[in-house]
């Protein structure tokens, strides 16, 4: 935290990016009164707040586990020794911290639920408030000095706030040629048009960006050139890229050039998981090394777009949905003050407050953990998800006869390919590999190096399993129109990051009994 002794920039005035709906929004009447609420010596008889006396709660009891309840490598001899606790259902005893939330406070400053299930403003309790600026500040360290942060109820709200601060109807919006659909879906009722970025293995290529800003033919295109910017660069959703810090300061450059907000939806920030390595034991493929100290594990991360942002052109969406719970609904915003009391006035006449439980539970939760042990749960978290990760590419190299391939160009260009072709019976004898290899290929893929999802392409039939459809036909990924080429491959995302381990070993049984089939009616 040294460097930020050294003076840092404010952000610079970006007013002229916000929406005419945005810029239409005024103090809410009653929401402006609620700054007043909690003054000493007020008497407020103004809002129409029931009584905490006739709230049905009494309390709030919670067990949390422990911040080092999960290893941050794997526990045993071996990896083998991991995943056979994983796959015989061994769990160990799990260890607790009490969370109590009393419906009214010992001191004036303490969790209470009379204040937590109250009306409350659009940016968070206090308490929350003050975690999420502290976490920032030491994670992310934006590179000026003057950033906000701000409660939402999960990036999908956070994303529609943005892009309804940002966006007018008929704009057009920067996004990868695949990406996440919900953030599409919610686009398309505004009249935004995507402008696909194609992509390679690190996710949307700074060439290829520079290349369609310079070359926008607004009257050949229909609207002015973008000044909006969806990305996810961690966990590219749906292909698990990660992209890297200098990747990210040649597009921020890039941004700076052509004057382009970025929206940086991060849900997998914590999950980065690093390149799969079979064979190799966890601890030597880590992006951190597990013996590193709790502060030094998320300055060794891919850092966000606010680490290069010093003009506050960034308005990066957290949430707690994959680090803690989804049904907490709560997430954060991190932009310049200009853009988040923008967004305040937003969330005043929507979603206003997160839902006070939600809230309530969560501070408890990181108040006991405090930063570090915060820190400590997600270096555990991210060691669980690689597990699952590892484990179910190994399904696959059970089930298929792999070969691996650098890419050189297209879409994964820089990464190693793996193919899958039928498994020859025979095990693992010369002959049988020369068998399976002379084979027609089955599908590829590509390991995820961040995330929850494999991605990969076949032509597949349905049966048995349900994975995430995602081909080029009224496609649920790909923001790039149907073609011929495209027509013939068809793409699954597969999530490994929730079923039970015999479950996804099943499935993926299914899949190649599916896959030799329809291959041996062609």
């Amino acid at each position: 935290m040294e460097e930020f002794a050294v003076e840092r920039p404010d952000a610079i005035d970006l007013s002229h990016h916000l929406s005419t709906l945005s810029r239409a929004r005024g103090l809410s009447p009653l929401k402006g009164l609620q700054r007043y609420f909690g003054k000493p010596g007020i008497i407020s008889l103004a809002g129409g707040l029931p009584s905490p006396d006739y709230f049905p709660i009494h309390s709030l009891d919670v067990n949390g586990l422990v911040s080092d309840s999960f290893p941050v490598s794997p526990t045993g001899s071996s990896s083998f020794s991991w995943l056979w606790n994983l796959l015989s259902g061994y769990k160990k005893k799990e260890h607790t911290v009490a969370l109590h939330i009393p419906k009214y406070p010992a001191n004036p400053n303490d969790l209470s639920l009379s204040t937590a299930l109250q009306y409350s403003t659009a940016d968070g309790m206090v308490q929350l408030q003050d975690i999420i600026k502290e976490f920032t500040a030491k994670v992310y360290r934006p590179a000026y000095g003057n950033f906000h942060t701000l409660v939402h109820t999960g990036n999908t709200d956070g994303w529609v706030k943005a892009m309804m601060t940002l966006c007018n109807p008929g704009e057009a919006l920067l996004v990868c040629e695949w990406t996440y659909p919900a953030a599409l879906a919610t686009a398309l009722p505004f009249h935004l048009t995507p402008v696909p970025v194609k992509m390679d293995a690190q996710g949307m290529r700074s060439d290829s960006l520079r290349s369609l800003l310079a070359s926008w033919d607004e009257p050949a295109c229909g609207t002015a050139r973008p000044h909006v910017m969806y990305t996810i660069p961690v966990g590219q959703n749906p292909t698990g890229g990660t992209m890297g810090e200098a990747r990210k300061r040649e597009i921020y450059e890039l941004c700076v050039e052509y004057d382009i907000i970025i929206v940086e939806d991060d849900p997998y920030y914590f999950l980065q998981q690093g390149p799969y390595t079979p064979g190799i034991d966890d601890n030597t493929k880590s992006p951190t090394s597990a013996n590193r100290s709790q502060d030094v594990f998320p300055h060794n991360l891919v850092p966000s777009y606010l680490r290069i942002d010093y003009q506050g052109r960034v308005i990066r969406l957290d949430t707690f949905s994959k680090t803690i719970a989804p049904g907490c609904r709560l997430g954060w915003f991190t932009c310049n003050p200009l853009f988040a009391e923008r967004l305040e006035r937003q969330g005043e006449t929507s979603s206003q407050a997160p839902c006070g439980f939600g809230q309530s539970v969560v501070i408890s939760l990181l108040s006991a953990w405090k930063y570090d042990g915060y820190i400590r749960w997600l270096k555990g978290l991210r060691t669980q998800y690689r597990g699952r990760r590892d484990f179910f590419i190994g399904l696959l190299a059970d089930e298929f006869h792999l070969e691996t391939a650098l890419e050189t160009s297209g879409i994964w260009e820089g990464a190693t390919v793996y193919t899958a072709y039928n498994k020859a019976k025979g095990g693992n004898t010369q002959a049988a590999l020369e068998k399976s290899s002379s084979s027609p290929p089955m599908f590829s893929f590509v390991p995820p190096t961040s995330g929850m999802f494999v991605w990969l392409w076949v032509a597949l039939a349905e049966a048995g399993v349900l994975f995430a459809p995602g081909n080029n036909q009224g496609d649920m990924f790909s923001t790039v129109p149907s073609s011929g080429e495209a027509q013939n491959c068809g793409h699954f995302r597969i999530s490994f990051s929730n079923g039970k381990f015999e479950d996804m070993k099943r499935a993926v049984v299914i899949f190649g009994t599916v896959l030799r089939k329809f291959y041996k009616d062609l």
